[in-house]
């Protein structure tokens, strides 16, 4: 099953901590309303990348959310993810999708440099998101994404289009207006006392919302 990406909630995942950790929060941030799980590429070197893959996909499946692998595309070819978030254009994507030999789902990180925009748009990736559009301390790489950007890509394309970094129930709804689809929250979500909780209200925002585009 190809399962799509349309906009709404989207989750990273820090997976040094552990599965252990982990996984407990995930589950209670699915059953929030988590539409979107993305594995970013920050891994413990002595732990089971493949059991933590594995068992992360197993369990989103039961929900019908797709799990991105953050850069490792070859992931793909021996496990039950969805697709891949590159941080940067691939140098040839159509030799991934061949040596990969399924279908599966491509986003990739954007900020105001308009090559990656137009990578996204002429190859018809699954989405895009725009990285940073505030100051974070998980997006201290990410440059700080200009609002008119965002609007301009919007009115070029109906791509599901994500904004991270920084991200607050205060500071989102300013965001709304850009036309974005969802919102990609990684410490907001992993780090509440209450994932279940937290995720729900980042949610609102998105299920409530009609479809203008």
């Amino acid at each position: 099953m190809r399962r799509k990406i349309e906009g709404g909630l989207y989750l990273v995942v820090d997976p040094a901590p552990g599965l252990e950790k982990i996984l407990p929060k995930i589950e209670a941030a699915l059953e929030g309303g988590v539409d979107v799980i993305q594995l970013w590429d920050h891994w413990d070197p002595v732990r089971s990348q493949e059991k933590f893959v594995v068992s992360v996909c197993d369990l989103a499946h039961r929900y019908q959310v797709p799990v991105l692998i953050n850069n490792r595309w070859r992931w793909l070819e021996t496990s039950p993810l969805d697709g891949v978030h590159f941080d940067d254009i691939p140098e040839d994507l159509n030799q991934i999708r061949e040596q990969v030999g399924r279908p599966f789902l491509v986003g990739i990180t954007c900020g105001n440099d308009r090559a990656r925009i137009s990578w996204a748009i002429d190859t018809k990736a699954d989405y895009i998101s725009f990285c940073s559009m505030f100051p974070s301390a998980t997006s201290i790489s990410c440059e700080l994404v200009r609002h008119d950007v965002v609007k301009a890509v919007r009115a070029l394309t109906r791509m599901p289009i994500f904004v991270s970094g920084g991200i607050t129930f205060d500071n989102l709804p300013s965001l709304m207006a850009l036309g974005i689809s969802g919102v990609a929250i990684v410490s907001g979500i992993m780090k509440s006392e209450d994932p279940k909780l937290a995720a729900g209200k980042y949610k609102q925002f998105f299920s409530k919302t009609p479809d203008k585009f």
